[in-house]
């Protein structure tokens, strides 16, 4: 009576746990992020100019294309606005300028309420280090 050999499909299952072991905590649910990196080059100029929301240290929002871009909009007005603008021309950039005392958490809400509005991926703003700001330096 031929009996079958069940070692070789162990070692099949126990590859495919490892391999589903390693690449499950990579599909995490969470924000798209572009990090800038200190010692960048600054971004190519493309024909559309990128949208730029700012965060203070208090909260407040701003975005560069509103009538008054010193003055804080309502998260909502921000929403709405950003969601028209991904409509109308949906390669158009979404860079984001936080201050140095937001918290974290802060810019991470904000990062999710661009994607609820529809933004594919948010960029980060930052300025250069003096180290690479300086003459000579690089």
């Amino acid at each position: 009576m031929a009996e079958i050999n069940v070692v070789p499909y162990i070692d099949v299952m126990l590859v495919l746990l490892v391999i589903f072991m390693v690449t499950a905590p990579m599909l995490y649910q969470g924000v798209n992020l572009d990090l800038p990196q200190v010692d960048s080059e600054p971004l190519a100029a493309d024909d559309a100019e990128p949208l730029i929301v700012g965060l203070d240290a208090e909260g407040r929002v701003y975005l560069s294309t509103a009538e008054d871009p010193a003055s804080p909009l309502p998260r909502e007005e921000l929403k709405a606005r950003i969601a028209e603008t991904v409509r109308e021309a949906p390669e158009r950039r979404v860079l984001l300028r936080g201050d140095e005392e937001v918290a974290y958490g802060e810019v991470v809400a904000l990062m999710a309420e661009l994607q609820d509005a529809g933004v594919p991926s948010v960029g980060l703003m930052s300025r250069p280090s003096e180290a690479s700001s300086a003459p000579g330096a690089g």
